[in-house]
């Protein structure tokens, strides 16, 4: 495993997001498109959530106590629960980045973690710490995309009843 390059990769998103979701009015942060996926502030609200309570949380967990369950996550419920769309992106964003610094600081400051640590998930079977990081890292650059997909989503709203055909086929 390339640990600097994958804690680059983390520390780089918490840079990238604030760039990504800046200038979208709180309208836009909400809107949700026909098919009710989650509007950007969800997809923002759900990574602080994540920095919170999974990840960073679970690979400190695995690498200090393998043995130990890790508490129950429900993203989709969370979503619903907490309110995610009635929260202030601006914040939310402040949060994330926050959270995020805390998160590749704790991981520059490991002494020799032991990546190859494992984790028995009840559904997922054996997971290594170096599982988690990876998947860290893999889960910014989903949500990197499911961002772009919105924000191209609404210019297709925005352009109303002209064609946004000619920029090339959304693929992602």
């Amino acid at each position: 495993m390339n640990f600097p390059k994958l804690a680059a990769s983390l520390r780089r998103f918490g840079q990238l997001l604030p760039v990504q979701v800046r200038g979208v009015s709180d309208d836009d942060a909400r809107w949700r498109p026909p098919s009710q996926n989650w509007s950007i502030l969800e997809i923002v609200c759900h990574l602080v959530d994540e920095e919170r309570e999974d990840f960073p949380l679970r690979l400190r967990m695995t690498l200090e106590n393998p043995q130990k369950r890790w508490p129950s996550i429900n993203p989709e419920l969370s979503a619903v629960d907490r309110n995610y769309n009635e929260m202030n992106l601006a914040g939310k964003v402040r949060e994330f980045c926050e959270l995020r610094e805390a998160s590749v600081k704790w991981l520059e400051r490991l002494p020799r973690p032991q990546w190859g640590t494992v984790y028995q998930h009840p559904h997922l079977g054996s997971l290594r710490a170096g599982d988690i990081l990876a998947a860290w890292a893999a889960h910014d650059q989903l949500h990197i995309r499911q961002i772009a997909k919105r924000m191209y989503e609404l210019i297709r709203r925005d352009a109303g009843e002209f064609l946004v055909d000619y920029a090339g086929e959304w693929t992602a």
